[in-house]
């Protein structure tokens, strides 16, 4: 898939820049990774709500592109897909996720990471399944294994799991109970730095954001100890809108933004149909962000 040019971009950003449309969502999840929705479907959806721009942008692999592309080109679907990929890094004990758009998926560094973490994905997922036996749930592993089939394996199959076995009563409650920090099934994993996931997005072509920087869990003395050390690694945005942030978040990231001259996105993070949060739902820049995507242009 090649990277998005100059030449088929800007029609795009006169018709959304500034404007509430809602037409851009540069975060967002298939069956590839912890999503619901197959690539087609995941297409066929935003189609539906009449999104321009939609990154997909699965956690440590990029299989889901090609799927989506071919689908795109098959049924002429009027969708400029980005090319993305959100990949897991460590950082002073936290998880934290980079988010690297418009990058070129067949990049040989690119590639070498997606081998590293999915690696580590494999071995954590291992562990946690040994730690929920040792808690009576015997089978929990290989039917995670088998609903993330070829994709990414993740603590949201995991917790998919206990829920649908009436072991919890939501999918929340799993992380809060058993696969959570601190919780009896967590194990911590082995992801890479913010420095090295930054670096190879650029040299993939790509452009890396923070995603979601208000739900770590941070002080804001340590959210704004994060986005220093994510500017210092020469990260180049933030992720300033997300469906369910008020006014006064979308404010203080942007306020982050133009604080440390950083790039504005905004992406609904979609994992699966709710009545919370959608493609393209809420996703309005406010005024004086300067979006993303002018890199593009």
């Amino acid at each position: 898939m090649a990277l998005l040019s100059t030449v088929d971009f800007p029609h795009i950003i006169k018709k959304t820049d500034g404007i509430s449309h809602g037409r851009i969502d540069l975060h967002s999840h298939t069956h590839c990774s912890d999503g619901e929705l197959s690539p087609q479907a995941l297409i066929d959806r935003a189609w539906n709500y009449q999104i321009d721009v939609l990154a997909i942008t699965d956690h440590d692999t990029t299989q889901a592109l090609d799927i989506a592309d071919a689908y795109i080109k098959e049924k002429n679907v009027p969708i400029k897909l980005i090319p993305g990929i959100e990949i897991s890094t460590a950082w002073h004990g936290f998880e934290i996720h980079i988010v690297g758009l418009n990058v070129d998926k067949n990049h040989a560094d690119l590639m070498q990471l997606i081998s590293e973490q999915q690696n580590a994905r494999e071995i954590r997922a291992e562990l946690m399944g040994e730690k929920l036996a040792k808690c009576g749930f015997d089978d929990v592993y290989d039917k995670a294994l088998s609903l993330a089939g070829k994709g990414s394996i993740t603590r949201a199959h995991f917790a998919r799991v206990l829920h649908q076995q009436g072991h919890v009563s939501t999918m929340q409650k799993a992380f809060d109970k058993f696969i959570g920090k601190g919780q009896r099934a967590f194990v911590k994993p082995n992801w890479c730095s913010i420095e090295h996931a930054i670096s190879v997005i650029h040299q993939a072509g790509g452009t890396a954001v923070m995603a979601h920087p208000i739900r770590y869990d941070l002080s804001a003395k340590w959210l704004r100890r994060l986005i220093v050390q994510f500017k210092e690694d020469q990260g180049d945005g933030l992720e300033v809108v997300l469906p369910q942030m008020n006014q006064q978040q979308r404010q203080t990231m942007l306020n982050y933004c133009l604080e440390y001259n950083l790039l504005a996105s905004l992406g609904s993070d979609f994992h699966r149909p709710s009545k919370w949060s959608d493609l393209g739902r809420h996703l309005t820049l406010p005024d004086g962000a300067i979006p993303i995507w002018k890199q593009w242009a």
